[in-house]
């Protein structure tokens, strides 16, 4: 509470992390997590740095053969006898030093976080029109690898929108609005009493209500009727998620008055007669109210049951005898979109749990209209207290089968994260109260609703703009799309690498000292890590990246179909480029006996020209290299810019680049030299796709023949 004037004494209990507040603080102070992603980067990165390392001695290696061994017509007394010159011996080392911690910088990846961070900005603006705001980096990067998501209905599911659509009284009467009740005065009254007085909900002098949303559905529907005049509320116990019940006590006078409200399974046990429109107390048909509060729940309804006591009532629930006043039906509508972003959800492999505070009958009624109950429907629904009766270890063993949890704590959501975990599954969660921020801090993505309390966002690493649970979808959707762009970029790096670094060492064993630069290494670098990152970061989100199962939480970044594109790419690529060098009909065009300078200026522009075409392989896995290239101009435009870089370079670099300009016949050749990489990775798509829908059809074949039945001779 605020204080806003005057003076006061407190007692305090607790303070610190002794309070509710500071445990939940505790609770959320851990340690920096890192995605599931960036795990397998750094494990890549460590890999790809071993190998860099052995490249670039290897590297090192060939340069000293080329100039102390092969220079001297692989003598070994000459190679002695120059070894003797010690300024020239100083200056090979530095040379083949120089080189090989080129290498090095080439072949080590250290651009695979800037890729990320490179890919999240350039998306950024992307996600904030479809209400998605990234707090945290490792929340995107986490959601794309999405195992399990648990979310709120209420305004996530739902429109948010909590309306009274019935009441239904104590004898079983249904009554549309509360106007209706007018017949019914003195249960109007104490109704209107009731609503107003036990509610955690209150009116501005401006008109607007605000508190709890239950509380506020109930007091805007009585509220018309006018507020009533001469009561005073004395004492209140307010809602809680454990007791799941309110008391106020009023005053009339010298009469004492005593409202009950709260979960119907709280409240009919104890109410042994109902109050009826004439203000008498008559026995109650416990049968009969149950099975109106039945037929309410059966419609997605959250019922509320209202009572009233003649003698005062405990936290603890000490009351019977009550009265009932009668039912409510609150009813919450379904978000239009809910249904078809769940079944999207749902596609993508992400099991879906819908976490609700409304009793069993209410959360499977609002379940089987979304769809989401799976095939075990007996499975399918826990409640907080059948949790809590589960050791962890029961609660792991049910959790594939769970869609629902109702009557929910937010201890619950928690403990269902942390159990998640355990078995290795990439977990979701959605929340809006302060006390879902334990929740959302513990999961792997936690999603904040844009409504929620500022503790909730703190806690989460995305925030849900318009609380809809489509837009979650759509978080989910960027997440792939950067993993896919990750992957792509990794490729396309990969490949370079690879040409890059064996060009290097073989190239000294065949009469090449240096068949690439320092500098033209340092050029390649740039445009491996930096204009590469951005081309591939602006790839589209594809809908059909929904279709495919989520990672698994140990699944390395590079699979099978990567590995071997990477290798055929890279290979073919080496292979030209040994070819350029070796071939004599080349070295005669460019006119190499003349001058060596044209015909290695060709070379380094074939590499990359190369390079680009192959970017265009990495790009898609289509057979058709344009396919969505409308959706990333950016990519277009960097590719055409490193060729018109590329261009210059050869004509103005000079003895920096060791370049010199070439005539356009010997610029159009080394371009379509360079091509020919388009038509060999083509040849391996066409054979890897029918590959692949051959090894289907014999699988499918071999499932039929299994499950076939045997005939039986006699």
């Amino acid at each position: 509470s605020i204080v806003a004037d005057g003076e006061g004494v407190m007692e305090v209990c607790m303070v610190g992390q002794h309070t509710m507040y500071g445990s939940m603080a505790l609770e959320m102070q851990e340690e920096t997590r890192e995605s599931p992603l960036r795990v397998r980067l750094n494990h890549l990165a460590k890999i790809l740095s071993r190998i860099g390392m052995v490249a670039a001695i290897l590297v090192g290696f060939a340069d000293l053969f080329h100039s102390l061994y092969m220079d001297y017509g692989m003598q070994w007394h000459q190679m002695l006898a120059a070894m003797q010159n010690l300024p020239w011996l100083i200056d090979q080392l530095l040379h083949a030093l120089t080189l090989s911690i080129t290498v090095v910088v080439v072949a080590v990846p250290e651009g695979l976080h800037m890729m990320i961070n490179i890919v999240l900005s350039a998306n950024m603006r992307r996600m904030l029109k479809d209400n998605v705001l990234v707090r945290k980096l490792v929340g995107i990067e986490t959601s794309g690898s999405l195992n399990l998501l648990f979310s709120d209905k209420t305004g996530t599911i739902t429109k948010g929108i909590l309306q009274v659509s019935q009441f239904i009284s104590g004898d079983g009467k249904e009554y549309a609005s509360f106007q209706a009740l007018e017949q019914a005065g003195a249960l109007k009254e104490k109704v209107l009493l009731s609503s107003v007085f036990n509610s955690a909900s209150s009116r501005s002098e401006g008109g607007a209500l605000g508190g709890n949303a239950t509380d506020r559905a109930l007091l805007n529907w009585v509220l018309p009727a006018g507020a009533p005049e001469g009561y005073q509320k004395v004492s209140q116990i307010p809602f809680d998620s454990s007791r799941k019940f309110s008391v106020a006590e009023v005053r009339h006078g010298e009469e004492r008055l005593y409202f009950v409200k709260g979960a119907p399974e709280k409240i009919l046990d104890r109410c042994t007669r109902y109050l009826d429109a004439e203000g008498k107390y008559c026995p109650l048909s416990k049968e009969k109210i149950q099975k109106k509060w039945d037929a309410l729940t059966e419609r997605g309804m959250r019922v509320l049951a209202l009572a009233t006591s003649s003698s005062a009532v405990s936290e603890k629930g000490d009351f019977e005898n009550l009265a009932l006043l009668g039912l409510v039906g609150i009813l919450d509508d379904l978000r239009p979109e809910a249904k078809g972003a769940i079944r999207e959800i749902e596609n993508a492999g992400i099991q879906f749990v819908m976490i609700t505070g409304d009793n069993r009958k209410t959360a499977v009624s609002i379940a089987s209209k979304l769809g989401i109950m799976g095939l075990h429907k007996e499975k399918a629904v826990l409640t907080s207290d059948e949790i809590a009766q589960m050791t962890d270890a029961q609660l792991s063993l049910c959790l594939k089968n769970i869609r629902v949890v109702a009557r929910a704590l937010p201890s619950d959501k928690s403990r269902l994260v942390r159990i998640a975990q355990e078995a290795g599954l990439v977990v979701g969660m959605t929340g809006d109260g302060m006390n879902d921020a334990p929740a959302l801090k513990r999961a792997d993505v936690g999603f904040a609703m844009g409504s929620g309390t500022e503790v909730a966002k703190e806690a989460s690493d995305i925030v849900i703009l318009d609380n809809n649970i489509a837009s979650i979808a759509k978080a989910v959707l960027y997440g792939r799309t950067i993993f896919k762009s990750i992957r792509k970029f990794l490729v396309y790096q990969l490949t370079m690498n690879l040409c890059a670094v064996s060009v290097s060492i073989i190239g000294p064993f065949i009469g090449i000292d240096t068949p690439v630069t320092v500098m033209q290494m340092l050029w390649i670098n740039i445009i491996m890590d930096t204009l590469a990152g951005m081309a591939f970061s602006g790839e589209p989100p594809l809908p059909e990246f929904m279709k495919e199962p989520p990672k698994r939480r140990e699944e390395p970044v590079l699979n099978r179909a990567m590995t071997q594109q990477i290798f055929f790419d890279g290979i073919f690529t080496v292979a030209l480029c040994l070819f350029f060098l070796c071939s004599s009909a080349m070295k005669n065009f460019f006119g190499y006996s003349q001058s060596q300078l044209p015909f290695l200026t060709a070379f380094f522009t074939l590499f990359i020209f190369s390079g680009v075409f192959n970017a265009f392989n990495a790009r898609t896995p289509r057979i058709n290299l344009f396919a969505n290239l409308r959706k990333n101009m950016a990519f277009l435009f960097i590719m055409v810019s490193v060729i018109l870089i590329q261009i210059l370079m050869v004509y103005f670099g000079g003895p920096l680049f060791r370049t010199v300009g070439l005539s356009a016949r010997e610029m159009r050749l080394t371009l379509l030299i360079s091509m020919l990489i388009l038509p060999a990775d083509l040849m391996r798509k066409v054979f890897c796709s029918s590959w692949r829908k051959s090894s289907a059809k014999k699988t499918a074949r071999r499932k039929r023949i299994a499950n076939k039945p045997m005939r039986r001779y006699s």
